[in-house]
């Protein structure tokens, strides 16, 4: 393992020495704190509520900076349906009780409690009983924000797959075309100038992923943001660390299989058009997936790599999901890497060597 760690820690020197990775780098946590910042900077929140047989809270009087539009109901079946159609927020009932769909927003419910408390209080001095909130649908509290984690999840798995896949290949290419490998190979064995390129740039990829982890959950609890986030949110960033690992395993063992066929840069494109198609499907299955994480369509791709390497994850983050699926999803994309990978490695073998035109994949399978 010494040759594959030598080669690895020069890729990693390498690329994070760049002032193309600092900046990079530096872009990325701004914009992932503007974006955890940004539904604070676009102002107060807004809450549209309902009455039945109930007088007005006096709720902008507490929070002066947000917007409250109340409406009447005659009866509460009506109210239910408007709660349902999501007319409104939450309906005050009798004064005693509040019908939300679902969790009612915790801002909104700690503000409906005092006020309704003072109210009472000044009227009749004496103790008085929290309002009672019911719930007329689905526990849907966390919904919202996991889809908004899904969402994001799935934008930064394919953005980094790709750069760190693409990477990869003019790698490969690079030092066939300048005969650079020719030179390393005399002295480290080709799986393990793969194998330490692979890991050198994987490392590069998680130094980016674990940034964007971090920054963006540090900035959304600097925000309050992370106060709608569901429980378990730091075994969920271990798990996609995982999938991130398993999916550029399995697609940069490709990449560097298929940019060793070719000794120009020029080419690359071209060579790696199967491939990028693939990450492309991928990565549009899954942003499909965020809208219904608990369709037939996401449980079936869920379990077929190379799609289980983004739609897992995905559907990890937008819904609950059994351990058991978690298990056998994973089994089988190690398989799949494990394939990959002795595939690969015989490509990346017998083409790195061989200069000048293109070769063909299947000529270099059959090749002895």
């Amino acid at each position: 393992m010494n040759g594959l760690m030598l080669i690895a820690r020069r890729e990693i020197v390498t690329q994070v020495r760049t002032k193309g990775f600092v900046i990079g780098l530096l872009v990325t946590v701004l914009l992932v704190a503007a974006v955890s910042f940004l539904p604070t900077v676009m102002g107060g929140d807004s809450y549209t509520l309902g009455t039945v047989n109930s007088q007005q809270l006096p709720l902008r009087q507490a929070a002066p900076d947000t917007e409250f539009e109340w409406r009447a109901f005659a009866d509460e079946e009506a109210a239910k349906q408007a709660v349902l159609d999501g007319d409104v927020d939450a309906v005050l009932v009798d004064n005693t009780r509040v019908l939300t769909d679902g969790e009612i927003d915790s801002e909104l419910g700690v503000l409906m409690q005092s006020v309704n408390r003072e109210v009472k209080l000044g009227a009749a001095g004496v103790n008085i009983a929290p309002l009672q909130v019911q719930s007329v649908g689905a526990d849907a509290q966390y919904e919202g924000a996991r889809t908004g984690i899904a969402v994001v999840l799935v934008l930064v798995l394919f953005m980094l797959l790709m750069g760190q896949v693409t990477m990869v290949a003019m790698g490969v290419v690079e030092e066939k075309g300048s005969r650079i490998v020719e030179i390393l190979l005399s002295a480290v064995r080709p799986w393990q100038l793969l194998g330490g390129k692979i890991a050198g740039l994987g490392v590069v990829g998680l130094i980016n992923m674990v940034t964007i982890l971090a920054v963006g959950l540090l900035a959304t609890s600097a925000s309050g943001l992370s106060a709608d986030f569901p429980p378990g949110i730091i075994g969920l960033i271990a798990g996609v660390l995982v999938w991130f690992v398993l999916g550029y395993v399995f697609f940069a063992t490709l990449s560097a299989a298929l940019a060793s066929l070719v000794s120009r840069q020029e080419e690359v494109n071209t060579v790696l058009t199967p491939l990028t198609m693939t990450v492309m499907l991928t990565y549009f299955v899954s942003f499909y997936i965020t809208t219904d994480p608990t369709g037939t369509l996401a449980t079936v791709m869920s379990f077929v790599p190379p799609f289980s390497s983004m739609v897992m994850p995905v559907r990890m983050a937008a819904t609950e999901v059994p351990l058991w699926q978690v298990g056998a999803s994973m089994a089988a994309m190690l398989l799949a890497v494990a394939a990959v990978l002795a595939i690969g490695a015989k490509v990346y073998a017998r083409a790195v060597l061989r200069t000048g035109a293109r070769l063909k994949l299947t000529d270099v399978l059959r090749a002895k």
